[in-house]
């Protein structure tokens, strides 16, 4: 059967994991990312894990591997470090200054010197053409007449990738793919993205900004991709390759060389599924997904076991956590929420002289103070290391030494500003990450209209199990589990991600006004092209799930509500089956109907996922560990509960058996991560070596 690996790419430590695929056995491998060449670190993770597995089984394994799943912040780091490449936009007459007029929203309302994120194309480089596709898809005018001249013209743009967004082409794309073909051949191998293929909706500024987007970052992820697997030839694996998307599930290489703008969030993604499957292997459906790694932390409700996913989200920020602020894109996104708390969060002084943490980070390079690479301000980590937290000489298994007098002297340079000692500083760190942390999943879960005390937090990422006890009491969070391989848990989410497939057809029509034989035909064409793409990455046996969303306001309304149902063929019988479901959906979400309204459906998606059970990932026990725990060692941390520095006994994680349960105060080391267990906690070892914690709370 083989091995599967899955690598991420973070923004401080890439990540890996190789699966034994006919037990379910993993192995780990943890780098600092390499900034200027991410591949190099990726390139040494693989290494890395293929030599574990060769140690075991005396023989190297790398033609054994099956399957290799990839995540990465690529996109990302592009989109905000405008890092893509020069790009023209070619839009419908008297449109292609849609992404200066945006939507006319200030982001802040209060703001006299608000900023706007300045468009990824500037006019210069933005080119009109004259045709016409109607809101009913009726082509009033053809570009052909057109072409010559904007051939022409884009010849002295000199542009790597041109986006083209036509209006009204996500109802009729004939004109678009007629502009598509045409650049093609003028000029070949240039990248071309058409809004039609990569955001087929309605709302013209957001549908644009997502095709410029896509197109912005195209070359340097085709590029990429190629890099990827001529590495992964050099290790001597010969495998499928799928990419990680932001939906929650993975692609083959030539759909994400496509549409790469749909790999946006695929670490944050992976992060959820991870939680999901371990919540779900341990009997619990109600999850609170907490990932925590060195840049980011990224929280998602998880209910009746299954992630929602969104179809907007926004990228780039001018105010990285300010909403509004960014470019709306139109992206099948897991519906989560990221602050600017991750282990390499800088911790300063606010305008008014208090202490504040986040949202910059000192990512790989420098790093936190206490990686001796030539950091100086003072991060999450540095706090985490004062506090007793983290053991310098077994940090990732003691193949990185920890500074602790580095971290002390950077706690101290900013004690000064504030007049506070560095274990003051420290602790002040320690507390405010994580309130902002606590506030935010506050905040997400009253959103969806949830009790906190229903979840159980299930915690990944290198800093997630330092956090997450003491963020579950601030919910009153009832249970914390920490699945193993927590530090590298997005990787396990990609090893249990399905492969999955969205397209979709806009147009806004009233419930009695449908064409059912019409869209019935639109419908199944877009299945056949998700079934053309979906065979391409998924294994031939697999099982597909296919599902129907469809996106349905009031006649009238802005908001839109999305009711799903299991594929099929929509007739008339179906629109009493529609009509219900968004009645129900509607009641559920605002406690009310509107007797006069007249439902309408604005977006219709088809989506095909493989059929995921649970998956049961084994660690790599040497032997039948019996008996009672043991502890390793004392350590004297900070307790939150007391205020005070105390000793406290640490467990090696693994070597504490299944079964076993332990009281707090304590700390359970392992080389990825350290779980801090405080007073008033029961720890429970479970059979996969999971750790729960019980904490109480009040009712």
């Amino acid at each position: 059967m083989g091995y599967r690996i899955a690598v991420d790419i973070g923004g401080t430590f890439t990540d890996g994991v190789i699966e034994k695929i006919s037990d379910g056995r993993v192995y780990l491998a943890k780098r600092l990312t390499t900034p200027s060449d991410p591949g190099e670190a990726l390139s040494n993770v693989v290494n890395d894990l293929l030599a574990a597995v060769a140690a075991r089984a005396k023989r190297n394994v790398s033609a054994d591997v099956a399957e290799v799943i990839h995540g990465s912040t690529l996109v990302t780091n592009s989109l905000i470090e405008r890092k893509g490449v020069p790009t023209a936009l070619v839009a419908t007459a008297g449109t292609a200054d849609v992404i200066d007029i945006r939507r006319e929203v200030r982001y802040d309302l209060y703001d006299l010197d608000i900023e706007m994120p300045e468009p990824l194309v500037p006019a210069e480089r933005r080119f009109e053409i004259v045709e016409r596709t109607t809101a009913d898809g009726v082509v009033l005018k053809r570009p052909q007449d057109a072409l010559g001249d904007l051939v022409a013209k884009l010849r002295t743009a000199n542009v790597q990738s041109i986006a083209v967004s036509l209006l009204h082409s996500c109802v009729n794309a004939a004109n678009e793919n007629e502009v598509g073909a045409a650049l093609r051949d003028a000029f070949p191998g240039m990248c071309v993205s058409l809004s039609s293929r990569v955001a087929a909706e309605i709302r013209e500024y957001e549908r644009t900004t997502t095709t410029i987007a896509n197109a912005y970052v195209q070359p340097i992820v085709r590029r990429y991709l190629g890099e990827l697997e001529s590495r992964l030839r050099q290790a001597g694996i010969d495998a499928s390759l799928r990419i990680m998307v932001s939906s929650g599930g993975t692609s083959s290489v030539a759909a994400a060389a496509e549409v790469p703008i749909s790999t946006i969030e695929s670490g944050p993604a992976g992060g959820v599924l991870s939680a999901t499957n371990a919540g779900r292997a341990a009997g619990f459906d109600d999850i609170l997904a907490f990932d925590m790694g060195g840049t980011t932390a990224k929280i998602c409700t998880i209910l009746s076991g299954a992630p929602s996913v969104v179809h907007v989200f926004e990228a780039a920020r001018v105010r990285r956590f300010k909403k509004g602020s960014g470019f709306p894109l139109l992206v099948a996104s897991i519906d989560l929420i990221e602050i600017g708390a991750g282990g390499g969060s800088i911790a300063r002084t606010s305008e008014l002289g208090l202490l504040t943490v986040g949202p910059q980070s000192a990512g790989a390079e420098p790093g936190p103070a206490c990686y001796g690479q030539g950091g100086q301000q003072p991060t999450v980590t540095d706090a985490d290391l004062a506090l007793g937290y983290l053991n310098p000489d077994y940090f990732l298994g003691g193949r990185m030494h920890l500074d602790l007098d580095a971290a002390m002297r950077a706690l101290r340079t900013l004690g000064e500003r504030l007049t506070l000692s560095a274990e003051a500083v420290a602790k002040g760190i320690f507390n405010v990450v994580n309130e902002a942390m606590a506030g935010a999943a506050r905040v997400h879960i009253a959103e969806k209209a949830q009790d906190p005390r229903k979840f159980t937090l299930v915690a990944t990422g290198g800093a997630g199990p330092v956090h997450a006890v003491e963020i579950a009491r601030k919910l009153r969070v009832p249970r914390v589990l920490f699945p193993i391989a927590v530090g590298t848990g997005s990787c396990l989410g990609f090893l249990a991600a399905p492969v999955r497939v969205d397209r979709s057809w806009s147009r806004s029509t009233r419930i009695d006004a449908i064409d059912w034989a019409e869209l019935a035909r639109v419908l199944a064409g877009l299945k056949v092209d998700a079934e053309a793409e979906l065979s391409a990455a998924a294994p031939r046996d697999a099982e597909v799930d296919w599902q129907l969303l469809v996106e349905m306001r009031y006649a009238g309304q802005g908001a839109n509500l999305t009711v799903a149902f299991p594929f099929r063929n929509p007739d008339a019988a179906f629109r009493a089956d529609l009509v219900d479901a968004f009645q129900r959906k509607y009641q559920e979400n605002y406690g009310g109907l509107l007797p006069s309204g007249t439902p309408e459906t604005v977006t219709w998606r088809v989506v095909g996922a493989t059929r995921q059970d649970v998956r049961h990932f084994v660690w790599p026990t040497k032997q039948d560990r019996g008996g009672a725990a043991r502890p390793k060692a004392r350590r004297v941390i900070f307790r939150t509960e007391t205020d005070t520095f105390e000793e406290v006994p640490v467990y090696e994680r693994y070597a504490v058996p299944a079964g076993c349960c332990l009281e707090g105060p304590l700390i359970l080391e392992e080389e990825e991560s350290t779980i801090v267990v405080p007073m008033a906690a029961r720890v429970e070892i479970l059979k996969n070596l999971s750790v729960l914690v019980h904490l109480e709370v009040r009712p």
